[in-house]
């Protein structure tokens, strides 16, 4: 990896594919029991030596495009300095009623302090209170960190660090302000949400739910795992960084259950100029969940209004999509069971060129009849098909174990930069 400064710029879902941030996972996903999956937001545990193997291939096709960043490098670049080292251990032991590791902390060298934020710091057996504790750790290992996406979100020029809906998972945002913020290796205003005191309700946002449509186009899901308060205070943020123009925000409600539905990207996502992927019967069928049109003016909101759904908004803002059905158009029972494993969010390196898991067989039959080859992520990465002889592309991996903690190929892509698109 360079050292150069990597200026932020994110304008879409779909434009090509300069820099992404990407965490391996490693021994954290491990470091639970089936007792702890429910805390941890897992359905079920994982085998990490082939959960490796099939995430190598999410970073060997990106890499083949992309400048790839690991999460893991940046956190040291961080913790090598000691004032941010202090700083976000400080937020850390705080924020996690850690105050008793604080010293311990500190002292590290900076390889064992990034493997112990990550992969958790075990408790200290010595008092019988402690023996008798069943939690094992002091700092909990971040079990869900591999889906970057979802501490933060670049809009532009801009990172949201988010506000997670989960205590688990607070300290991954913590971390990615740090990087942010202090690594050296991004130029980019932040977007902080972690002072603000909401007028009603709780709040919360992640990186799942929100989605840059086009550069004056964000659509943001609301549901599990992203309120309302959440999204009012993000506007009210934009608002300040964008005192002139017209910017849309399209807020798609989602159900509360089952958890296959936590964010907006399990059921929507963007393939193309003018294709997207949808769990149909969610996106097209259903009309007990809201679809809100904001429209936000010289730095205010200028109106709030109930719509007839997310893709006739888009196509009145000059978006018109062609949706492609996760698990086929027929098939209910086909439907269900692709979407909760991930058949709906997909990733695109470009425009028309995107990842997905390859276990989502009628997904895949769906998208070959909507133009785009299907290509195995081995061959791309042996150099046996190569993206640039493809106008449309689907590249495949190898999904048994990454499902199971509950995402697909955006979830676990964080894209940093992307090139302009033409539309």
């Amino acid at each position: 990896m360079k050292n150069t400064c990597l200026k932020i710029d994110v304008q879409s879902e779909i434009g090509a594919l300069d820099a992404v941030l990407l965490h391996t996972p490693g021994a954290e996903v491990e470091n639970m029991t089936p007792r702890m999956a429910q805390r941890a937001l897992y359905s079920d545990i994982l085998n990490l030596s082939i959960a490796r193997k099939e995430y190598e291939q999410i970073e060997g096709v990106l890499s083949q495009v992309a400048r790839v960043y690991q999460v893991r490098d940046l956190l040291a670049k961080v913790l090598d300095q000691k004032e941010a080292r202090r700083d976000l251990i400080s937020r850390i032991c705080i924020t996690e009623q850690a105050g008793g590791c604080f010293d311990t902390l500190m002292a590290m060298p900076t390889p064992k302090l990034v493997t112990a934020l990550i992969e958790g710091l075990p408790a200290r057996i010595d008092t019988l209170t402690a023996f008798l504790n069943e939690d094992y750790y002091s700092l909990f290992p971040l079990y869900n960190f591999y889906f970057t996406r979802d501490s933060s979100v670049t809009i532009g020029n801009n990172a949201l660090i988010c506000r997670m809906a989960n205590q688990v998972r607070a300290r991954e945002a913590m971390i990615m302000d740090a990087i942010y913020r202090c690594s050296g290796a991004f130029d980019c205003g932040t977007i902080d949400l972690s002072n603000v005191v909401p007028a009603r309700g709780k709040l919360f946002i992640e990186g799942g739910d929100v989605l840059v449509a086009r550069d004056d186009i964000l659509v943001i899901g609301n549901g599990m795992r992203t309120s309302a308060a959440g999204i009012d205070a993000l506007l009210q943020r934009l608002c300040d960084l964008c005192p002139q123009g017209v910017k849309h925000v399209i807020v798609q409600q989602l159900p509360s259950e089952p958890e296959s539905f936590i964010h907006l990207d399990m059921v929507f996502t963007l393939l193309d100029r003018d294709q997207c992927m949808i769990f149909e019967p969610l996106i097209q069928r259903d009309r007990s969940y809201k679809t809100v049109h904001i429209t936000l003016e010289d730095g205010r909101v200028r109106s709030i209004n109930a719509v007839a759904g997310l893709l006739p908004t888009l196509r009145r803002l000059g978006m018109d999509l062609e949706p492609v059905s996760c698990g086929s158009t027929t098939d209910s029972w086909v439907q269900e069971r692709e979407q909760w494993h991930s058949g709906s969010n997909l990733f695109a390196v470009a425009p028309g060129k995107v990842l997905c898991y390859a276990r989502n067989e009628a997904t895949l039959r769906e998208l070959d009849k909507h133009g785009f080859a299907v290509l195995s992520a081995r061959d791309v990465m042996a150099g046996k098909k190569k993206l640039a002889d493809y106008a449309k592309c689907c590249i495949t991996i190898q999904g048994s174990e990454l499902p199971r903690g509950g995402g697909g190929a955006r979830c676990m892509t964080m894209p940093l930069s992307r090139k302009a698109v033409e539309w």
